[in-house]
Parts: structure tokens; sequence; C-alpha cells
């Protein structure tokens, strides 16, 4: 496709299918989009998750559209290196989360919440940027179809930002619909069992497949 062929009636469809592209990578149950409902059921933090978890999309995407996924699809190893750190880190966070079903806490407020909100932001990073299957779809996969597109790569990539941009949008603050059924402490309990759960056994699968 050449800058020529870029007419109105090409750009809706390039925009359509790096959104569609985009969508169907992201939705999906994992660490992240765990994380970021989790925060919308409790209404503590969501536009800061919501903006990190976007921002850290368009980022990646934009690597990718860019051609960066090349040049790390060439350097295996550093996936591998993340992908431990990674699982690790979803097993700490997994065994927090089964600690909290057992003994649960007491909400904090004053200073004890703008440490959370550090604690709550790091953690979203981290669950972000320790997966190393967001390089392999965000900025390999999306990356090398943006490319079939040619000089239409970047309209592509837009898509792509877009449909991330509104899933945690609707994920973080659609959550909070949800508010009645979690009113009782023991629906808490259960999202935090489940929450360890899913968290483990992500970690455990992420480093059984770095072996």
């Amino acid at each position: 496709m050449t800058s020529s062929a870029l007419t109105f009636t090409t750009v809706l469809p390039v925009l359509a299918a790096g959104f569609g592209t985009s969508l169907s990578l992201i939705v999906a149950i994992g660490a992240q989009n765990t994380f970021v409902l989790q925060q919308g059921l409790r209404g503590a933090a969501v536009v800061p998750v919501v903006l990190v978890c976007a921002l850290s999309d368009a980022v990646l995407i934009a690597a990718g559209v860019g051609g960066i996924g090349a040049a790390l699809g060439r350097w295996p190893a550093a996936v591998g290196v993340i992908g431990v750190a990674g699982g690790l880190f979803l097993m700490a966070y997994g065994f927090l989360a089964a600690r909290r079903a057992v003994r649960p806490g007491a909400l904090t407020t004053g200073a004890a919440e703008v440490k959370s909100l550090r604690r709550t932001v790091f953690t979203c990073l981290a669950l972000t940027w320790l997966n190393p299957h967001v390089y392999l779809d965000t900025v390999l996969l999306l990356g090398s179809v943006a490319a079939g597109h040619g000089d239409g790569r970047w309209l592509f990539g837009v898509g792509a930002v877009l449909a991330s941009a509104f899933w945690f949008c609707a994920l973080g603050f659609g959550a909070r619909r949800l508010a009645g059924v979690f009113a009782r402490p023991a629906a808490w309990r259960v999202l935090d069992a489940l929450i360890a759960v899913t968290m483990t056994a992500l970690g455990v699968t992420m480093l059984a497949g770095q072996l």
C-alpha cells in the first residue's frame, strides 16, 4: 500500500484491522486484566491503572510498528529473562492474594493510601512489562501484521492503540457495575482466592516455559 493509496476508503479498514487485531489479543484472562478488574471493583486508583496500561500498550505497539519487534526477535534471551522475573513476580502476587483471602485486612487511609497508590502503580507496571507475552503479542505479532499494511502500518497502529484504551477503560470503569455483588466481605475473599489461583498458575506456567 503506497501513500497515494491511503484515501478515505482505505483509512477506515486499516484502522478497523488494527482495532480488531489488538482487541483479539488483549481480551483474554491474564495477570494484567485480572489486576485492572480487581482495581475497578475496589474503585481504587482506577484512573492511574488504566492510564499505565493504555500508555504502556501504546509504547509497545509503536515499538512493534516501528520495527523494534524484528530486533527483539533476534534476541530471544531477553524474553527469557523477562519471563523468569515475571513468573516469580506473579507467584509472589498470588501468595499475597491468598493471604488476603485467608486474613482480609482493613482499608487504609491518609498517608497509607499514598503508599498504596505508589505500590499499585508499581504493581501495574510490573504486571505489564514483566510479561513476556506482551512482547510476543504486542511487539512481534502486531508489528508483523502492521508491516503487511505498508505505508498504512501507522494507521493500523493507531487502531491497535484505540482498542487497548477502549478495553482498559471498559474493564476498569465498567467493573463498578458489579459493586453490589462485592458489597459483602465474603465476595472479596472469593475474588482474592480466584486471583491467587490465577496469578500462581500463570507464574508457574511462565517459569515452566523458560525451562
